[in-house]
Parts: C-alpha cells; structure tokens; sequence
C-alpha cells in the first residue's frame, strides 16, 4: 500500500492511499474535525466514484470498526498501536523472506533498523516473550515488534516480506 501525506493550508490534511489492489482513496482530514473520503474508479484514478463525509465521532467510530477494537478478525495477521511516535506492530513472516533461519542477534535488528523484537509467536502456537539474540525466526513466526513507522516499515521490506521493495 501507498500512502502520501500532504499539507491544505487553513483545510487540513489530505492522505491519497494507493492499495496493493491498485485501488485509491482520498482522505481529507479537516481542522474543524469533519472528514470526507473518496473513492475512486479502478480504472481511472481521476473518476471519483462515491464520497461521504463524516462528523469527528462518526469517523472514530469507523475506525474502532476498521482498527479491529469492536471485533478482532481471527485471520489477523497484522495489528498496530500507536503510542506518540512509538509503534507495536504484529507481522507475519512471509515465506522467503530474508530473515527466515537467521536469529535476531545474527539479523542485528535492534542495531540495524532502531526495532525491539518484543515476542515471537512460532507457528506450532508455542509463545516466545523477550526472545533472547539466538532465537531463530522461521516462515510463519509472527513477531511482534515496536519501533518508529518508517523503521518499522524498513524492516518489514527489507526483512520480513518476500518481495523486497513492494509496498507493505
């Protein structure tokens, strides 16, 4: 997914998302709290194809929905939470990513991208909180990390998805 964040000066903030499907949407976040989303036809990102606009509380509401706070998707694979500039993030190891038989001392993550591997849930369920520099990360471990958004994202191009340079 693409996301690109720009500035209307006395309006708001307007984020323009690119999905991985080549889908668009428009999201105005205005100062006095309304917002407005756009929807765009597939075919021609030009052609808005429905719009709304929502008071501060409705959009809040819609996305406790969408984040996952009202009913958690039992297929979730990835879950972030933000605090400040800090986020925990839940990712799922892709198969052929780069760190698949590597351990996070030998990785260097915490050195390398700023990140703290806070847990690894292995694929046969079995939990692994504070994992030590030798434990071994396999395709289909979800970590659960925190660090900044753009590290974050670094690491999961880089590392942890199996197409390197895509979107994540």
């Amino acid at each position: 997914m693409n996301i690109r964040e720009s500035e209307l000066p006395g309006i708001g903030c307007k984020f323009e998302i690119i999905t991985k499907n080549d889908e668009k949407l428009v999201i105005i976040l205005h100062d006095d709290g309304r917002r407005e989303v756009y929807h765009f036809d597939a075919d021609d990102h030009d052609e808005v194809v429905s719009s709304i606009t929502l008071s501060d509380l409705e959009a809040r509401q819609i996305a406790g929905i969408l984040g996952g706070m009202i009913y958690k998707p039992k297929a979730l694979e990835t879950v972030e939470v933000a605090f400040d500039d800090l986020l925990i993030e839940w990712y799922q190891v892709e198969p052929n990513a780069p760190v698949i038989n590597k351990t996070i001392g030998e990785l260097d993550i915490r050195n390398k991208y700023g990140i703290n591997v806070i847990a690894v849930k292995k694929r046969n369920s079995k939990k692994s909180h504070s994992p030590g520099p030798d434990t071994v990360i396999e395709a289909g471990d979800t970590l659960v990390i925190s660090g900044e958004r753009n590290q974050i994202k670094d690491l999961i191009q880089q590392l942890l998805s199996s197409s390197r340079g895509d979107d994540a």
